[in-house]
C-alpha cells in the first residue's frame, strides 16, 4: 500500500485520550493555513516512509502501545489511508485520525475504521478561504463535520485560538454556531507561533486563556469544554 510518512512519534499520551498511542505524520495537504504548525509536510515527497516501516514498528509494539494516531499534514490527502488503517488494525491496534475535515467523502469512508477523530474547525465557515486559500473549503469542513457528528464516533471538535483570525465576540460566534449545530466535546486550544513564519506578539497567543468570562461562556455552551494551552 502507498502511504508517505513524514514522521513517526512512537508513544504520546495526549493525542488519543485514554490511550498510549504512535503518532504517524501523513504529508500533503490541500489547504494552506498561515499558522501551520507542520510546513514541512505540506508537500509530499518521494522520500517519504511508508507502510513497511510502520508494519515493522508497530510488530515490536504489540503489548506495549493501544493504538496508532494518523496526523498531519493532513491525512485524508493520501488516497492510501484506508488500506493503511486496514493494516493497523488487523495487527490489533486502535486507530485515530487527526483531520482538518479537507476530503469528506474519504471521511466518510473511514469513519467505520476509527474509534477516535480530533475534528480541527478553524474559523467560521464563510471565512475558510481567507485563511486556507481554497475556495469551497468551509463547505468541506461543514461536511466533514456533520459526518463526524452522524457517526457515533468519539471525538472531539478543536479551534487554535488565534488572535490574528478571532476577536472575543467572534469566538463565541464560532463556539455558539458549533454547540447549535450539535457538537458536545469542544477544545479551545492555544495557537503557537511559527518562527519567522506566523509571529505573535508575547503573550498574545495566551490572551483568550486569560479570559475567565469567556471561558465561562465556552463553558456553558458545551457538555464538555476544555481550554487546552500550550
Amino acid at each position: 500500500m502507498r502511504l508517505r510518512i513524514g514522521g513517526l512519534t512512537p508513544l504520546t499520551t495526549i493525542d488519543f485520550p485514554g490511550h498510549l498511542a504512535a503518532v504517524v505524520f501523513c504529508q500533503g495537504c490541500a489547504w494552506r493555513c498561515a499558522y501551520c504548525h507542520n510546513p514541512h509536510l505540506l508537500a509530499v515527497g518521494d522520500d517519504g516512509e511508508g507502510w513497511p516501516r510502520l508494519r515493522d514498528f508497530l510488530s515490536s509494539r504489540r503489548g506495549l502501545l493501544d493504538g496508532v494516531v494518523f496526523s498531519g499534514g493532513e491525512p485524508l490527502f493520501q488516497s492510501g489511508l484506508a488500506d493503511a488503517m486496514e493494516g493497523v488494525k488487523s495487527m490489533g491496534f486502535k486507530v485515530a485520525l487527526h483531520t482538518a475535515g479537507t476530503h469528506p467523502g474519504r471521511l466518510r469512508r473511514l469513519l467505520p475504521l476509527l474509534d477516535w477523530v480530533g475534528l480541527d474547525i478553524k474559523t467560521s465557515f464563510e471565512h475558510y478561504p481567507q485563511l486556507t486559500g481554497v475556495a469551497g473549503s468551509g463547505g468541506k469542513a461543514r461536511q466533514s463535520l456533520a459526518l463526524l457528528l452522524e457517526s457515533g464516533v468519539d471525538h472531539e471538535v478543536r479551534t487554535t485560538a488565534n488572535t490574528n483570525l478571532f476577536d472575543r465576540n467572534s469566538l463565541l460566534a464560532l463556539a455558539e454556531e458549533l454547540a447549535t449545530l450539535g457538537v458536545s466535546r469542544y477544545v479551545l486550544q492555544q495557537c503557537r507561533p511559527v518562527e519567522d513564519r506566523y509571529p505573535l506578539a508575547q503573550g498574545e497567543a495566551a490572551i483568550f486563556f486569560r479570559d475567565r468570562l469567556l471561558l465561562e461562556q465556552l463553558g456553558a455552551m458545551f457538555p464538555s469544554f476544555v481550554a487546552r494551552q500550550a
